[in-house]
């Protein structure tokens, strides 16, 4: 996964209502979302209901219930009398089909957004903008924003397509990469985050000049080279 912006959309003759916080699914599922991206759950390792219950401070209802919709998603699995586990490692094969899989969609996204940016999209954009100049910069403050910087800016794209299956496809694609990446990210390319960075700036500017053509063709250099870094990273490590 993941929306941006969430709202309540104001009915006829009622008063419109704020919208209301985090479910405590929501909760659940967000957390084992962010342990298993940041490898705080390793692949393959057990997950312990009663265990992430009491850091929640909740029942176990709503941690089974966000379980299942990560299983859904393919991040974890279930075992008859052992429970869920942390789905297995991506092979480097897999990663690389995982970016042949998203050149063929997300380029399209992109132009999609490009031209239905609408003025709360453009500022998102500016904010990443930011984050991503700073890197550039090489500002060590902002390396550790890069990852929810890049995860941001392509969910904003996704839901900017306008389609609801594109939007659903790029999350989870993405949800599985962030994993991978957390798992290589020693890896002997410290250039990498400010060539990724700059490769962002060429997206987000054709983004801001709703220009579709520019945003596709810099989405598709975009995810091509970083399939190349990708594969080195995996014949360094292997």
């Amino acid at each position: 996964m993941s929306e941006l912006h969430s709202f309540v959309p104001s009915g006829t003759g009622a008063a419109a209502r704020p919208t209301s916080g985090p479910t405590l699914v929501e909760r659940a599922y967000q957390h084992l979302l962010s342990m298993l991206m940041t490898v705080q759950i390793a692949p393959g390792e057990r997950i312990p209901i009663d265990t992430v219950a009491r850091q929640l401070g909740i029942s176990q209802t709503p941690i089974r219930e966000a379980l299942s919709q990560l299983e859904a998603e393919k991040l974890v699995y279930k075992t008859t009398n052992v429970g869920y586990r942390a789905s297995p490692q991506m092979t480097p094969e897999e990663v690389h089909d995982l970016y042949t899989l998203r050149l063929l969609i997300e380029p399209y996204a992109a132009a999609q957004a490009a031209k239905h940016m609408d003025d709360e999209a453009l500022a998102i954009l500016q904010s990443i903008q930011a984050d991503m100049d700073a890197v550039v910069e090489r500002d060590e403050r902002a390396f550790a924003r890069i990852a929810e910087a890049d995860a941001q800016l392509h969910r904003l794209i996704a839901k900017g397509s306008g389609n609801r299956l594109i939007e659903e496809t790029i999350e989870r694609l993405h949800s599985h990469l962030q994993i991978f990446r957390s798992l290589y990210q020693n890896s002997a390319q410290p250039d990498a985050p400010e060539t990724a960075a700059r490769e962002h700036q060429q997206i987000i500017a054709a983004l801001l000049a709703h220009d579709p053509v520019a945003a596709e063709e810099s989405v598709r250099e975009h995810l091509t080279r970083s399939q190349r870094r990708m594969d080195r990273a995996s014949a360094q490590l292997r």
